[in-house]
């Protein structure tokens, strides 16, 4: 089992408060992200957790048992850190199996674990060679073996991808979800990338300044986010914001609408009208940042290809059932 409950915890460092009364229900062999800007206070969260930071005030239970008084090591958790941290001068069997060996596993039981963690990461032809001699994402894969083996309640991943190449990134992440499911062990995973949260998680915790903004499935924050923060920072390019009478005129103080959600006619009569300043043109998408006048530089998303260059005159028409309207305070308006 690895369910595990944040009830009101902080931490604070001096008169500096970082995590400012978190409260979670992490379901047993669910994919959990915490997500948000640097600093917001993601990786101390994690680390509470793992018992590696003492917590302030609050309670962190694991299956209903409160651990802020449990060592690290008593918690059943594995911990998967940014740097691979693997001996040099240890094979790959011997680095996957080291925590095995601390905690007196006999051999035959060490072999069987580590052969089936080899197996199941696609490690079984480097298992006699160092850590030199393998790639990044292999490396990456011993370190996640290395806390497989361990069968923990839950796994602990702080940024593994981010050292790694973008094409990479993508192949392990891939690999990461894939293993997950497979396994079934409760996840908890951190992030900056807010693209990983959408693609791995069942649920992802938006951090803000040391607070949960919002927490649920990535369509819920996609679709409903709570605040003007968390539909800022989900959704990639970002959605755009617009003050003024516009927003007036929709009974909000602002509103959002993502690139996606704006329609591009050129030389419309309708919507928001303005000029391209710059055009992005990949072939399975285009993307343009538009010089909307009042409304600032607005960026639409249309699929395929667009045949618009700087300099041409578009109208930008949102989607009425999908513009999100957001209070004097930065909260949703819900309709």
């Amino acid at each position: 089992m690895g369910q595990i409950t944040l009830q009101g915890v902080q931490k604070s460092f001096g008169p500096v408060h970082i995590i400012k009364g978190a409260d979670l229900e992490i379901a047993d062999g669910s994919f959990v992200v915490f997500v948000g800007p640097s600093g917001c206070g993601k990786t101390t969260l994690l680390r509470l957790i793992a018992g590696l930071e003492d917590v302030t005030g609050g309670a962190i239970l694991i299956d209903g048992r409160n651990v802020v008084d449990v060592p690290p090591a008593k918690r059943g958790l594995s911990m998967v850190f940014q740097s691979y941290a693997l001996y040099p001068h240890m094979s790959v069997r011997g680095n996957i199996a080291f925590g095995l060996k601390m905690a007196g596993v006999t051999r035959d039981e060490i072999n069987r674990k580590v052969e089936a963690a080899a197996a199941t990461l696609n490690l079984t032809p480097y298992l006699e060679r160092k850590p030199r001699e393998l790639s990044g994402g292999q490396r990456q894969r011993v370190a996640i073996g290395r806390a497989i083996v361990r069968e923990p309640k839950a796994f602990l991943f702080d940024e593994p991808l981010s050292n790694l190449d973008a094409a990479l990134r993508v192949q392990m992440r891939l690999e990461v979800t894939r293993l997950q499911k497979q396994l079934g062990t409760t996840a908890i995973y951190v992030t900056h990338d807010q693209v990983e949260a959408m693609t791995m998680a069942d649920k992802i915790a938006v951090l803000n300044g040391g607070k949960i903004e919002q927490y649920g499935s990535p369509l819920e924050l996609y679709e409903k986010p709570a605040n003007l923060f968390v539909a800022g920072f989900i959704g990639s390019p970002k959605m755009n914001f617009v003050t003024g009478e516009l927003a007036k005129q929709q009974g909000a103080t602002t509103i959002g609408v993502r690139p996606e959600h704006l329609k591009v006619e050129r030389n419309g009569q309708g919507g928001w009208h303005g000029t391209v300043s710059v055009a992005e043109h990949l072939g399975s998408d285009t993307f343009l940042y538009v010089d909307a006048g009042p409304q600032g530089v607005l960026t639409a998303r249309y699929i395929g290809e667009l045949d618009l260059h700087p300099g041409d005159k578009v109208s930008l028409i949102p989607e009425p059932a999908r513009i999100h309207r957001f209070d004097d305070s930065g909260k949703s308006i819900r309709a």
